[in-house]
């Protein structure tokens, strides 16, 4: 039941995940799941992530061009915008001060026992 659970969690987050992996750095589809499984997150599906690109572009929080790939098809990458860059700033606010409240939750349960 816990990977189910952890699922849910990750899909909440997916928004701030894959505009931080874009922040410093543009990338591609394959090579942003290649980021993400880097940076721990196995779990997440190559169709969600996929599905969180396209609607953070439709929102305008992305924007995409297209690259000439040596072995293939050119390919679209993603980069984030200007209103990309201020979303994820305030989600990274409210990240922050959620944590941080969770974190004041579990240790006054730890003070408790």
């Amino acid at each position: 039941m816990l990977g189910v659970e952890r699922s849910q969690l990750l899909k909440g987050l997916l928004d701030i995940i894959v505009l931080r992996v874009l922040e410093t750095e543009d990338g591609y589809g394959y090579e942003i799941l290649r980021r993400l499984r880097a940076a721990g997150f196995d779990e997440l599906g190559d169709a969600s992530v996929y599905g969180t690109l396209r609607r953070l572009y439709r929102a305008g929080y992305l924007s995409t061009y297209l690259q000439p790939s040596d072995s293939g098809p050119h390919r679209k990458w993603y980069a984030l915008t200007e209103p990309g860059r201020k979303y994820l700033a305030e989600m990274r606010e409210a990240w922050e001060d959620v944590s941080d409240k969770m974190r004041r939750l579990f240790d006054a349960e730890k003070g408790q026992a």
